[in-house]
């Protein structure tokens, strides 16, 4: 039925990815993320250039930008593909936090910080993160902050406390939301983007954090940082004063269509080892895994699953195309905690059918299951999507409140 999704373009360019995938990445991705990350840029970087000369490299861009030309749906079914392997989206330069940063700067973002960072950003040259979550607050009510930016003559002077910023370590800008008018009666009106670079004295990388016992380093991370008397142009505004909480809005949006079609991936490729465990692990001499019904249900329960979740969010891309992120906020509350759901669930079944193998650093499931139980928290809560959602249905229903 995805076929239906399908353009004469997807139809060429889903066989290269897969292929680039299943002969130049799978064979190594294990080996590079069981060990400190930073020894395989150089790897990495190869693997760029060369999807950079099959002309894979950033599907999202215009082919004017040194992009392949997809629109949101197209790219949607790419960013599957690319969710097979951990490694995917950072070599065809599609990955977050940086393509969350091009759309928002390729929309706001002033000409000469398009040329001093965008471009750089979109030819793979440097990375970049953004810095929004705060410790001390809840991030499910992003309205309580207390990262300032205050004028001083020609200057931003920034101070506050970030974590959560993705990818911090080896990064060469951020993108930090602070507030920059804190009487403002409409809290919505407060906060502003604004665009530090990181080789500033006034910005501190405190720590990369600890996810499940695993710290990581450079693209895979999450900084906890600080700013404290962090100074730079008023130049470096995006947007305009008080369009922060807007700003969010515009990335979030396409963002949870790529993290969603991500997930899917991710379910694919679990998918895949659970069904070939199944039916290469013999339980005796005339038995396998796979014989077993239990077994059966939940290889049945996650094909329903993952083709249930794809087709959802595939209609969500289609509707948001065709009319906008604001039409289309309740589908796109449904995808981000159904798809997160069944994500986790696919990757428990996963790993329970290969036994110990599977908490193991032996195969990808492990490394999914620590790095992807965020899925449930960052970019807004699953309770927060649930009750958002049911208040639009009650809604109509009459009930107010």
């Amino acid at each position: 039925m995805t076929e239906l999704f399908y353009t004469e373009k997807l139809k060429v360019l889903l066989p290269q990815y897969e292929d680039f995938l299943k002969t130049d990445v799978y064979p190594i991705e294990l080996g590079i993320i069981t060990k400190p990350f930073r020894q395989s840029l150089p790897l990495v970087k190869a693997l760029r250039e060369k999807a950079k000369a099959k002309k894979l490299f950033a599907p999202h861009l215009s082919p004017d930008e040194g992009g392949v030309g997809l629109n949101l749906m197209e790219f949607a079914q790419v960013s599957e593909v690319l969710g097979t392997s951990p490694l995917g989206h950072l070599i065809f330069n599609c990955n977050a936090p940086d393509i969350g940063n091009m759309e928002l700067m390729h929309q706001f973002a002033s000409a000469e910080l398009k040329k001093k960072y965008l471009h750089p950003l979109m030819n793979g040259e440097i990375r970049s993160c953004f810095a929004m979550t705060e410790p001390e607050f809840a991030g499910s009510n992003p309205v309580n902050m207390a990262t300032t930016a205050q004028r001083e003559g020609n200057q931003y002077v920034i101070n506050g406390h970030k974590w959560f910023t993705t990818a911090a370590d080896g990064a060469n800008f951020t993108i930090v939301m602070a507030v920059t008018d804190a009487q403002n009666p409409n809290p919505y009106l407060r906060a502003s983007m604004v665009l530090v670079p990181l080789e500033n004295p006034g910005f501190q990388l405190v720590r990369n954090i600890s996810i499940m016992g695993e710290a990581g380093e450079d693209y895979f991370s999450h900084a906890e940082v600080r700013f404290t008397n962090c100074k730079v142009p008023i130049e470096n505004l995006i947007g305009y004063e008080g369009q922060g909480f807007a700003l969010a809005q515009a990335r979030l949006g396409p963002g949870r269509i790529h993290h969603c079609m991500r997930w899917i991936g991710i379910c694919e490729r679990a998918f895949d080892l659970m069904c070939s465990r199944a039916t290469s692990r013999k339980l005796n001499d005339h038995k396998f895994l796979g014989h077993q019904q239990i077994i059966q249900a939940w290889i049945a329960e996650c094909r329903a699953n993952i083709n249930a979740a794809r087709l959802m969010v595939l209609h969500t891309a289609y509707k948001m195309e065709k009319e906008g992120a604001k039409a289309a906020k309740e589908e796109i509350s449904t995808i981000k905690f159904f798809v997160a759901d069944v994500l986790m669930k696919t990757l428990d079944k996963a790993i329970q059918v290969h036994g110990a193998l599977g908490i193991t650093d032996d195969t990808l499931l492990s490394f999914w299951y620590r790095h992807e139980r965020g899925a449930r928290i960052y970019d807004g809560p699953d309770e927060v999507h649930k009750v958002s959602l049911a208040k639009a249905i009650l809604k109509g229903y009459g009930m107010s409140g």
